[in-house]
């Protein structure tokens, strides 16, 4: 697999308008899963009353599936196209999507916002074509689905094109770069093979838009940053740290620093999947050992690895732009919701809102915040945290705020007090 250049996708878009279907037809097509597996899915929706929900079955754990006890032992995330290897940051309809989307260890290289021919643009489609655009995921194909629905009509495309170009031009996408793709996820059309139906459309199909994209280049040249995922304790050799290079280049031999604790040590040896390596780059999720003991308490989850001459920055505040997801009622100073950024997760304070964007009007100074809103905001936050400039580490500065167990809003970092 390894040999083809690889890309992480995430698939966006309103709920119900069909990207499980979307991922279980991907997979099956690029012959990530075969007919016996649909086969038996197939089986499975007919005991749930769910006939023709055998392509999202793949992808989801659906409600009555775990209530029953029935657990689907395919967990394929991961499918090839002719140029490329694809994985799938996780499936879509995940309750914490969002949440996952922003702190999951890997950033997006590309999206595909799956909109319904026909229910058009809703709210969520909106919500996460404004999410992608403030964590610049910088390539986006739009899929037109269940065009078998629309009775493969060009009129339907035509008009919904329009639409979602609209939207997207408003939120500042560069709409001339994005393919919009007409599609049945349930029936097959225009995912791999283009049916007789849609002849008036001559663009790609799905699978050929995916092999269009770029690889984009690994962020070699910056510091490294290596935020903590987990601490391994192994006898013999101290705290081993695991977690995914986000820039830079990790050597044996380089002298680290562990941010915010501030213990300085040597990296002694890095290993990925049971394989020794010499260096680790952008990507590489790998655990390191290091020369002499570094105490458990000095590296922890949510730590940051860099280099002693460039270390992680410690925030004594910082000012973000800020969406507000969906709140019960409204945000105003002083409130202290949890943001989870990189693996770190922070009680932090909103100790100002300098300004707000509402539905096209501006306003400095507000006194509140609600759903829907945007604002620039300072935040401090309660403990030690390592952040850095969305515009430098995108990976280390872009974050979701959580509280009452759901994804309330999200952000990037757009500046940074560092702890004296």
């Amino acid at each position: 697999m390894a040999d083809k250049p690889h890309m992480n996708l995430i698939f966006i878009g309103h709920v119900d308008h069909g990207k499980s279907t979307t991922v279980g037809r991907l997979l099956f097509e690029s012959g990530a899963i075969t007919d016996r597996d649909i086969q038996r899915f197939k089986e499975l929706t007919q005991q749930f009353n769910r006939p023709t929900f055998e392509f999202a079955f793949v992808m989801d754990s659906l409600k009555e599936e775990r209530e029953r006890g029935i657990t689907i032992d395919i967990a394929h995330k991961e499918f090839q196209t002719a140029k490329y290897y694809f994985t799938i940051i996780d499936a879509p309809g995940h309750r914490d999507f969002v949440k996952n989307m922003i702190t999951g260890t890997s950033q997006a290289d590309a999206a595909v916002l799956v909109v319904s021919s026909e229910e058009g643009i809703k709210p969520q489609t909106r919500e996460h074509a404004i999410l992608i655009n403030v964590f610049g995921v910088p390539q986006v194909i739009v899929g037109i689905n269940k065009m078998d629905v629309s009775k493969y009509g060009q009129a339907k495309y035509d008009a919904l094109k329009a639409e979602v170009t609209t939207l997207l031009k408003s939120l500042g996408f560069k709409v001339d770069k994005i393919p919009f793709i007409p599609y049945s996820a349930q029936m097959g059309g225009n995912v791999k093979t283009k049916p007789p139906e849609m002849s008036w459309y001559n663009g790609p199909t799905l699978l050929e838009a995916l092999d269009q994209l770029v690889v984009p280049e690994k962020p070699v040249n910056k510091p490294l940053r290596m935020p903590v995922q987990d601490v391994a304790n192994v006898p013999g050799h101290g705290a081993i740290p695991v977690g995914r290079v986000e820039t830079g280049i990790m050597k044996i031999g380089d002298a680290i620093i562990v941010m915010p604790s501030g213990a300085k040590t040597e990296v002694k040896s890095i290993e990925m999947h049971h394989q020794q390596l010499q260096q680790a780059e952008p990507g590489d999720n790998v655990g390191i050992s290091m020369k002499g003991s570094i105490d458990k308490k000095d590296i922890k989850r949510g730590d940051v690895i860099g280099p002693a001459a460039s270390p992680p920055t410690v925030a004594a505040e910082f000012t973000a732009n800020l969406i507000v997801l969906h709140h019960q009622n409204v945000i105003a100073r002083g409130y202290t919701p949890v943001f989870h950024i990189h693996t770190s997760q922070v009680a932090c304070t909103i100790v100002d809102i300098l300004e707000k964007k509402s539905g096209g009007t501006s306003e400095k100074n507000p006194e509140t915040l609600k759903t829907g809103d945007v604002a620039i905001v300072k935040i401090k936050p309660t403990k030690p945290i390592v952040v850095e400039k969305f515009s430098e580490f995108p990976q280390l500065g872009r974050f979701a705020v959580r509280d009452m167990g759901e994804t309330v809003g999200a952000g990037v970092i757009i500046d940074v007090v560092a702890k004296k």
